[in-house]
């Protein structure tokens, strides 16, 4: 991090000097695709199968569907204003009004963290399962549970509080190591397949736990899939570091969404073809274990099944501190800008990491995970998850009104042009998944998640711009929004 003021400015970090553009096509993808796979899989498989039944790979289709409508409009802005501030940025030049900026900025905060959150819970349950497997008969309870999942999440703080830089060729190896998991369930549900021990007619068999009809089945089931198709705008933060992005960027982020629907309609397959009929109910019960359920039903006599939960921790562990590493950066970033308290902005005299923002969001991670294991209605791993497809929701809503609104920006007219209609339909798409419709009642605490998160980042706002005001005598707002994460 460097602390160098741009000229014109004050206390805000600028690059100095530019990124280095190492990112050429292939890392770039293996970057889109490892950030897309990843926790999104494991999380929302079982549920989706609850809502639809045997078409569960439909609601995965329709979900790739509305995020390839959202990527057109984040191709379109990040060819024409190539910076790596994302939709923080898009949003200011939009509208110009910073409080909306900074809901936007903090939305994306909050999104990291319920989303960590999610991960550190799906590590918790795969983790006790894997040494369970090995013969060490640890507790598999909800308090076991959360005890590992907080213990990790204080992990993640202290590794990012020793500094851990983003190597993008060390994610290309933990990228593999998730796609190798999930190849693992494919081939094992084509074994299943192979040896026609599969009821291959199950697959576009309609059958919904609930009383609702296929629509609306199906919006649930997309509202859940989303959480697992989210990643791909992570992308748009490495454009200053990416080789010719108005050239590269559309092909590899689109063949990236591509690459991940693939694998996820096939696991989708595999988990109704492995899994007898019956039986979901009981494996998704046993939340975060769906895939694991399929590698022990499927190949029972292969030890693959002792490692495959390890494979998991791995791949979850690192969505896991992405996020964490996103969402400290970013609040360091906004007090740094002076829109959210100063004392975010604290930094390590030595190692020079975020310890402010990242204690802040560790905290507010581990809250998160206490409140909901103990006082919702409906489990962790739903819940969190569900609450960050809803905030992701919400912002490619407005990152697509923005696309409409900068269309008029012609002074800066290059690379990637979108279909016209195509950012309209993407904010009605995003904003009818974001609606209670789209949820099981149960399921309306991700509104009270989210709105409570949002609530803390405006009283935090308020106190900033009394501070400014009051004793600073000064305005409250971004001062160079285009290195918002610097």
């Amino acid at each position: 991090m460097s602390t160098t003021a741009p000229a014109g400015t004050e206390d805000v970090n600028g690059p100095s000097p530019d990124l280095k553009r190492v990112l050429g096509p292939k890392l770039l993808l293996l970057f889109i695709v490892g950030d897309i796979l990843g926790a999104g899989i494991y999380a929302v498989t079982g549920e989706m199968a609850l809502e639809v039944g045997g078409i569960v790979w439909v609601p995965f289709l329709v979900a790739f569907a509305v995020a390839t409508l959202t990527a057109f409009s984040y191709l379109e802005l990040v060819t024409k204003y190539p910076q790596a501030a994302g939709a923080a940025l898009y949003t200011h030049k939009a509208f110009g009004i910073h409080f909306v900026t900074f809901l936007v900025a903090f939305a994306v905060i909050c999104s990291g963290i319920t989303s960590a959150s999610t991960s550190s819970n799906l590590l918790a349950t795969n983790l006790l399962a894997g040494l369970d497997g090995l013969g060490w008969h640890v507790s598999q309870g909800r308090t076991a549970i959360t005890v590992v999942a907080m213990c990790f999440m204080v992990l993640l703080a202290a590794i990012n509080l020793r500094g851990v830089g983003e190597s993008v060729k060390f994610n290309v190896v933990l990228t593999l190591i998730e796609m190798a998991a999930l190849v693992i369930v494919i081939l094992i549900g084509f074994y299943v397949m192979a040896k026609g021990d599969a009821d291959m007619g199950r697959i576009v068999v309609f059958n919904s736990g609930s009383d609702r009809g296929l629509f609306l089945a199906v919006t649930v089931a997309t509202a859940i899939a989303f959480f697992a198709m989210v990643g791909f705008e992570d992308s748009v933060n490495m454009v200053e570091e990416t080789q010719e992005p108005e050239k590269i960027f559309p092909r590899v982020m689109l063949t990236g969404l591509g690459i991940a629907v693939i694998f996820y309609v096939l696991v989708a397959i595999s988990v109704i073809a492995v899994i007898p009929e019956g039986q979901i109910e009981a494996v998704v019960a046993d939340e975060g274990k769906v895939l694991l359920a399929v590698v022990e039903t499927g190949a029972p006599g292969l030890p693959i099944d002792k490692i495959f939960p390890f494979m998991t921790v791995i791949a979850v562990a690192n969505t896991a501190l992405l996020n964490m590493l996103m969402a400290s950066r970013l609040l360091y970033g906004l007090a740094n800008q002076d829109v959210l308290p100063r004392t975010l902005g604290k930094v390590l005299p030595g190692r020079r990491t975020p310890y402010a923002g990242i204690a802040f969001s560790t905290v507010l991670a581990l809250g998160l995970i206490v409140v909901v294991t103990f006082l919702a209605d409906t489990s962790v791993i739903s819940a969190l998850s569900g609450t960050t497809a809803l905030l992701l929701l919400c912002v490619f809503s407005v990152v697509n009104v923005a696309c409409v609104v900068l269309r008029r920006d012609t002074a800066t007219e290059r690379g990637f042009r979108a279909p016209g209609w195509v950012p309209f339909v993407g904010a009605a798409a995003c904003l009818f998944l974001a609606g209670p419709w789209a949820r099981d009642r149960e399921d309306w605490i991700q509104y009270k998640v989210a709105g409570g998160l949002l609530l803390l980042g405006i009283v935090l706002w308020a106190c900033t711009w009394l501070t400014n005001r009051g004793v600073r005598a000064k305005k409250t707002g971004f001062r160079d929004i285009e290195h918002l994460e610097d």
